[in-house]
């Protein structure tokens, strides 16, 4: 995280039990509030697999506790989606019930299951089509300046008025430091690169943090080509390929197109959580157990 350290006030906090540490949560706090860090997409309380049910209780209450000492309000929380974990991990959506906790977001992903049978709508078949026919080449490439410069930043600017979470510098940054885990992908028609892909990369999952293509995708077929190449030689292994959400307005609208586009290739709808929590509200977790 410490790339955009200097856009938050960095709180993240480590929960030790005797002398072990036993778990953590990465976070930032502003004012009166402790977010599960406002610069990671997904987040959360991490702990070991092997801590149980009344152990996370534990946990998490004495987190709570913390903050209410620290006279900290709230506690706003984002919830990992449940495809990054190796095993079961939703003891908190359960303590946030237990809360009474704020339901502020509920963000949609398009994730498709890699190792069961899926199958493509006809309007991916044929973009995958016009890419043969036009005869696309896939570059794996070290170098993120064409993409974001060309490609992504006019693109984004123009569609959405906003701009890439990562600039340049930041994603080369990361990419030095994780050169395994941050791929990109990029399609040329006639050497001309057309359109191209930003993959995070982690034990389970293979994630597009970027997808962008330039005018011609649709005729090109730019965008399906590379995505079924990705699919079928790059990431077939893994148990699953977010494409990522594609909400609005903090999660209260679907841009249509590109959850049309993202289904297409056989994916369907898990969900992102975020809420806040009253930190006194710690007291609600002592009678749990029976």
């Amino acid at each position: 995280m410490d790339y955009h350290q200097d856009r938050f006030k960095d709180h993240s906090l480590m929960v030790f039990k005797g002398d072990i540490l036993i778990a953590l949560l990465p976070a930032n706090i502003l004012g009166d509030v402790l977010y599960s860090h406002q610069g990671l997409t997904y987040g959360g309380l991490i702990y070991h697999h092997k801590l149980k049910f009344h152990q996370v209780i534990d946990i998490f209450a004495s987190v709570l506790q913390y903050c209410e000492a620290k006279r900290i309000k709230f506690l706003e929380l984002k919830m990992l989606p449940s495809i990054y974990s190796e095993y079961p991990n939703e003891e908190l959506s359960y303590l946030m019930f237990l809360l009474d906790a704020q339901l502020l977001r509920r963000d949609s992903l398009s994730v498709l299951n890699l190792q069961i049978p899926y199958k493509y709508s006809k309007d991916r078949r044929d973009g995958i089509k016009r890419g043969f026919k036009n005869e696309l080449q896939i570059v794996e490439d070290d170098v993120f300046d064409d993409f974001w410069n060309t490609i992504l930043i006019p693109n984004l600017k123009g569609k959405h008025q906003a701009k890439p979470v990562h600039t340049l510098n930041e994603i080369k940054s990361l990419k030095k430091k994780f050169p395994a885990q941050i791929k990109q992908f990029n399609v040329y028609h006639n050497n001309k690169l057309v359109a191209g892909t930003t993959i995070f990369i982690s034990k389970l999952v293979a994630h597009s943090q970027y997808i962008s293509g330039n005018p011609d995708k649709n005729s090109l077929g730019s965008l399906d080509f590379l995505h079924d190449y990705l699919l079928k030689n790059v990431f077939q292994n893994k148990s699953y390929f977010d494409f990522g959400i594609s909400n609005e307005s903090q999660g209260r609208h679907v841009n249509q197109g590109l959850q049309y586009w993202k289904e297409g290739f056989g994916a369907r709808t898990i969900t992102q959580d975020f809420y806040r929590v009253d930190v006194t509200n710690h007291s609600k977790l002592k009678q749990v157990l029976i």
